[in-house]
């Protein structure tokens, strides 16, 4: 009797063993891909549906009240199956949802924090509705998540080892509970209005936290507003928020990108929505979402689902609209070559500068104040400008990013000083003319310079970026 009670015992084990492996092993099915096939792929998908739902949609505004009545949350008729038929219905190819907007509510099971959705009147665990419905529907699993987060005080000046921790264990339950996830979209980090920096939450801890939980999943972050457009800074892909004033060069881009834009007029659901025009679909297809396709550029159109948890039937009409007006190009352009994404801190921020004469109302310190818009500029009669960092102790880096503050063509040579010498540094540098960077292997410096040479006129720094990248 006792044998047969522990193999009882062990079969259940097992059983449930296999139980929680599901998911992990249905994200570990398809082969580890090199990022820039996973970049390619992400552009090709053309066009695919934002879905921003959750606390705001009852509330008739874009950010809740953090610490709304869980009471409010109500979606009688809530069908995440019509959101997926409705974007099959625009020939989109994806969806992405709104897990966790800035006021702090979670629309999915979590066990971080008892301010969620499984509390309210609706308790469901709406995300795992998403993801299974637009799977069944043939689409791909796109998650949006805010790091902002004023429900648990993850504000500026107020972040803590527990606010990290908070955020780690809800991007690990959302990558390891919903299957494979193609995408996380970041909201609220290091942005000019959320000023939570890359170094209060750590962007390389986290990124690698994803890459090590779904290594095919793509990370990005909505930071377009702040960093220069010819390079990959701390995002896989370069986004694009149309309606904040950020659009996409169609000419220039040479970045694997995402564009978006809602649909209505505002991102979370109004009572106004179903009696408001939504925008025009031909202009949509014709003036941004094709000519971007063929500008490695990826559109995400936004469609706020409402109280009832239903797309309305004006919105409805519409992406059937553009269904006939848009199909995704068979033969996509390819993405040209590119650097790797920067994604480790900068460790020249507000360090000791020094320069040779420069412009008196562009001192030194304006190339390393973690503004692109603002640049030290060498006086007009300077023939070998140099500028120059100063750390309080040997440093460890391996990569240099230098922007340029103008159009000055200047050439960059780079040199450290260790132990009492300057040596030269000799790294290729890649990318744009207006983003240079410069990866080599890792050395010590008390100091780092650059030299410019061969300009046509004064040259400008906007940043002079040093990391520390892991490799």
């Amino acid at each position: 009797m006792k044998i047969t009670i522990r193999r009882i015992a062990v079969a259940i084990i097992i059983i449930s063993g296999i139980t929680f492996l599901k998911p992990v092993l249905a994200q570990q099915k398809a082969a580890n891909k090199p990022l820039d096939e996973l970049q390619q792929d992400f552009v090709d998908l053309g066009l695919g549906m934002f879905i921003h739902y959750g606390m705001p949609t009852f509330m008739d505004q874009d950010w809740s009240d953090p610490d709304a009545a869980l009471s409010l949350f109500q979606s009688p008729k809530l069908d995440a199956d019509q959101w997926a038929k409705a974007a099959k219905s625009a020939n989109m190819t994806y969806g992405c949802l709104t897990t966790k907007h800035h006021s702090g509510f979670p629309i999915w099971d979590t066990k971080t924090t008892a301010y969620n959705v499984m509390n309210t009147p609706l308790k469901r665990d709406v995300v795992k509705e998403y993801a299974d419905a637009f799977r069944k529907n043939g689409l791909k699993v796109m998650l949006y998540y805010s790091i902002l987060d004023t429900h648990n005080g993850i504000r500026p000046n107020q972040i803590t080892s527990a606010s990290i921790k908070l955020i780690k264990e809800q991007i690990t339950e959302l990558l390891t509970n919903y299957g494979e996830i193609t995408a996380l979209i970041i909201d609220g980090w290091d942005a000019p209005w959320s000023r939570i920096s890359y170094d209060d939450v750590p962007f390389e801890d986290i990124y690698y936290l994803i890459k090590e939980l779904q290594p095919n999943c793509l990370v990005m972050d909505l930071n377009a507003a702040k960093y220069p457009a010819q390079a990959l800074f701390y995002t896989d892909i370069k986004s694009y928020e149309q309606g904040a004033g950020q659009f996409l060069s169609k000419e220039s881009n040479k970045l694997p990108a995402l564009a978006c834009l809602p649909l209505q007029e505002n991102w979370f659901w109004k009572t106004s929505f179903p009696t408001t025009p939504v925008k025009n679909v031909s202009e949509l297809v014709n003036n941004f979402i094709i000519p971007y396709n063929g500008a490695y550029c990826n559109f995400i159109l936004n469609v706020a689902p409402n109280k009832n948890g239903l797309i309305d039937d004006n919105a409805v009409a519409a992406l059937k609209e553009m269904g006939k007006l848009y199909t995704k190009s068979a033969t996509p352009p390819k993405l040209p070559q590119h650097p790797a994404p920067i994604i480790s801190s900068n460790i020249a921020k507000h360090v000791k500068s020094n320069s040779s004469w420069s412009d008196d109302m562009n001192l030194m310190d304006f190339a390393n104040d973690d503004n692109f818009g603002s640049s030290w500029s060498s006086n007009s009669t300077v023939k070998a400008p140099w500028y120059e960092l100063t750390f309080e102790k040997g440093t460890p880096c391996n990569m240099v990013v230098l922007t340029a503050g103008n159009s000055s063509g200047a050439k960059y040579s780079l040199e450290y000083f260790v132990n009492g010498k300057w040596k030269p540094l000799t790294a290729k540098a890649e990318g744009d003319r207006k983003v240079s960077i410069f990866r080599f292997e890792r050395i010590w410096c008390e100091k780092i310079k650059v030299k410019l040479s061969d300009f046509k006129h004064a040259p400008a720094i906007a940043e002079f970026g040093v990391f520390n990248e892991r490799r």
